[in-house]
């Protein structure tokens, strides 16, 4: 509040002042939007959907989890890592014996889509070869719980 001034009427101005709180909102919000993308965590994947929605793991998001990234043929990162196919299972070994509990030993792999199966399959057969049982294929969820819509027929010709 405050008084008006000049005029010598002496009434008291009743009008609140937005201003200042909307421009605390406005650098806030533009804060927000340029913090938020870099809050993702390791590579991003164009990953394959699943139709069965399962329960996602919330261990995926710890810090000491060992994610594999492989969004295209060839190229393999460890969090947000490249690392060389060599490198592979020395990297996720160190990664597995800093992991305290055994439960916790889990390995989980991100394929994109246009990956082919054979990078995928030489990436488990290394895990396995560590002595890790828990692999962790991660897929994207179907959004929504109604089925994919059929393929449209082909016209006859």
């Amino acid at each position: 509040m405050g008084m008006s001034g000049g005029g010598g009427s002496g009434d008291f101005n009743s009008e609140i002042n937005v201003t200042p709180m909307v421009d605390i909102m406005l650098v806030l919000l533009i804060i927000f939007m340029v913090v938020t993308p870099m809050l993702q965590h390791g590579v991003t994947v164009n990953l394959p959907k699943d139709m069965n929605n399962p329960e996602e793991d919330p261990r995926i998001i710890k810090d000491t989890s060992v994610v594999i990234s492989i969004p295209e043929d060839g190229a393999y990162y460890i969090g947000k890592d490249r690392i060389e196919k060599g490198m592979l299972k020395e990297k996720v070994q160190k990664m597995l014996d800093s992991v305290k509990k055994e439960e916790d030993k889990v390995v989980y792999i991100k394929s994109g889509t246009g990956v082919s199966y054979g990078d995928v399959v030489t990436v488990i057969n290394e895990v396995r070869a560590l002595g890790v049982d828990k692999i962790g294929l991660v897929a994207d969820k179907k959004k929504g719980g109604a089925e994919a819509p059929a393929p449209a027929p082909h016209p006859a010709a």
